[in-house]
């Protein structure tokens, strides 16, 4: 019996290309889609600390975060602006290199992890030291208290930090950013946050400051 392999024919079979993840457009930001920017004054989605858009797509909302962090970045969903009683979806950077979409509630200071994700078409990637990712939820999920319904609106609270073997930490900042009024998943903002490095002059001691020195100046010495 005569073996032989043919090399003319057909390739092996090869898995389908998995589509590189589409960077995240903030051309849109305030037209198509709502944003909110934490960081430095005219950043974007790949240079601020924090970035957040969504869009409603029917049923849906989609969702873009992303983070300058090697480990986790997260949205918050709250009736008031602090953290406990809180949905939250969570883009979680694991040891494989994969960035996975979870889903947790907050009791009190500590997230809990709720197997019940309503997160889908889920996409995600880690490069540039940036955790990235996309995903949809519905607006609308009925009675289900850790789930909340995105047709109401809510103080989002912006979260990012370490993990550790694929579990999320304590996040970086100590009083992570909030939104300053309830959003409205109908109402597309592009909304500027200045990070604590661009804060300076927001403090109210800084202002008096501002303004006893203008005095002095304007009032010069005799």
């Amino acid at each position: 019996v005569m073996i032989y392999s043919d090399y003319t024919g057909y390739p092996f079979p090869t898995a389908p290309p998995v589509d590189p993840f589409a960077k995240i457009r903030v051309d849109d930001c305030g037209k198509t889609k709502g944003c909110f920017r934490y960081g430095k004054p005219g950043c974007n989605a790949e240079t601020c600390d924090y970035f957040l858009s969504y869009r409603r797509i029917g049923a849906d909302v989609e969702f873009e975060l992303s983070a300058d962090t090697d480990g986790w970045v997260a949205v918050g969903f709250s009736s008031d602006k602090k953290m406990g009683g809180d949905d939250v979806m969570a883009c979680v950077h694991d040891d494989n290199g994969r960035v996975r979409i979870q889903h947790f509630y907050n009791v009190g200071q500590w997230a809990k992890e709720i197997q019940r994700n309503p997160a889908r078409d889920e996409e995600g990637v880690f490069e540039n030291n940036r955790v990235t990712c996309r995903f949809k939820r519905p607006v609308y999920v009925p009675r289900e208290e850790t789930i909340v319904d995105l047709h109401l609106s809510w103080y989002y609270l912006f979260a990012w930090g370490p993990a550790i073997q694929g579990s999320i930490t304590r996040h970086d900042i100590d009083s992570p950013p909030v939104s300053e009024r309830v959003v409205s998943i109908y109402k597309y903002e592009d909304i500027f946050m200045p990070s604590a490095a661009y804060q300076t002059f927001s403090s109210p001691f800084c202002l008096l400051l501002i303004v006893a020195l203008t005095f002095y100046l304007l009032m010069g010495t005799p």
